[in-house]
């Protein structure tokens, strides 16, 4: 086992931008406009392939076939069976995000045949203008909803919330959310699960043509009156350990994850399931079984169960993990 980076797979987005050249220093294939890169992925929409070493050129899926809880960790796979849990992307997002609400995994393995979709957003850049969708006014009831989307009347509908860089939100399942205005870049951890349904999409076209919009399932999975959770760097609990400090953003149902500012040379230790670190800033190198691993800002690489990384330099680090 030995530490994967994956080929990054850029897809073109209405709303997105141009900071994952950027900003993250990446090369895009064409001028066109991209808002997500995946990163880590076993689903059939995006699929990770190894960029290097001696798997370069084998998917997510096999590695995770042919290796299962060696690649993986025991316990997921006693968990999860066949289905790889988590999908880790970026998203550059510079125009308005679709209003859109994600099923829980009841509804979604029902209707969708794959999981539902908890996700995270952690905010890496955001404009000073930058506000996001996030929930229902607290006045609005089902029946109001109803008659106001039937009349095609989306004002008065949705709650809206300034974020800055830092801020770490919890979106979960039947939470109806988008941005509004402003650019922001995000650290987006879920469930591996590509199941959206789309509410409203400020009446824009793509070739001619309106995108899709999902009402009547929206509306069954909208939970009215639910909070959403925001935490920013001011209000999390820091814990210093050797060569870094760790922020705990959420230790939830379907993923744990933690902020670490690493500052000289620091060990993550050995950990019974795989993880997931995405490079948000800075430059290093990771050691792992005896092999060095040049990082900087924008990278991410998974670790299979068991292996003990070292990491050393400076950098900021969203750990991933079950």
């Amino acid at each position: 086992m030995y530490l994967l980076k994956f080929r990054k797979n850029l897809v073109e987005k209405i709303w997105g931008g141009k900071k994952f050249k950027t900003t993250l220093g990446f090369s895009l294939p064409t001028d066109e406009l991209y808002g997500e890169s995946w990163e880590v992925s076993c689903h059939p929409s995006g699929m990770s392939y190894v960029e290097d070493g001696e798997w370069a050129g084998k998917s997510l899926e096999e590695l995770f076939e042919e290796f299962k809880g060696e690649l993986v960790g025991k316990e997921i796979v006693e968990k999860y069976g066949e289905k790889f849990p988590l999908l880790i992307k970026y998203l550059d997002i510079n125009d308005k995000l679709s209003v859109q609400v994600h099923p829980s995994d009841e509804y979604a393995l029902r209707v969708e045949k794959e999981f539902g979709k908890s996700e995270v957003w952690y905010v890496m850049e955001a404009s000073e203008d930058a506000k996001l969708i996030l929930g229902l006014k607290k006045e609005v009831t089902p029946e109001i909803y109803k008659e106001k989307v039937e009349n095609k009347d989306f004002s008065n509908l949705f709650n809206e919330v300034s974020v800055k860089k830092g801020d770490f939100i919890d979106v979960k399942p039947g939470v109806v959310h988008g941005t509004l205005e402003g650019s922001i870049l995000i650290c987006e951890i879920q469930q591996n699960s590509d199941t959206t349904y789309r509410i409203y999409d400020f009446d824009r076209e793509v070739n001619g043509v309106k995108r899709e919009l999902h009402l009547e399932k929206a509306m069954d999975v909208i939970e009215f009156g639910k909070d959403v959770s925001i935490s920013s760097e001011a209000t999390r609990i820091k814990r210093n350990v050797e060569g870094a400090t760790i922020e705990e953003l959420i230790k939830g149902e379907y993923f744990s994850i933690d902020r670490i500012l690493v500052d000289g040379e620091y060990s993550d230790g050995t950990y019974k399931n795989f993880r997931v670190y995405s490079i948000l800033d800075g430059e290093g190198t990771i050691i792992a079984d005896k092999r060095e691993y040049k990082v900087s800002k924008g990278d991410t690489y998974f670790v299979p169960a068991n292996l003990v990384p070292k990491i050393i330099g400076k950098l900021e680090i969203i750990k991933s993990y079950i």
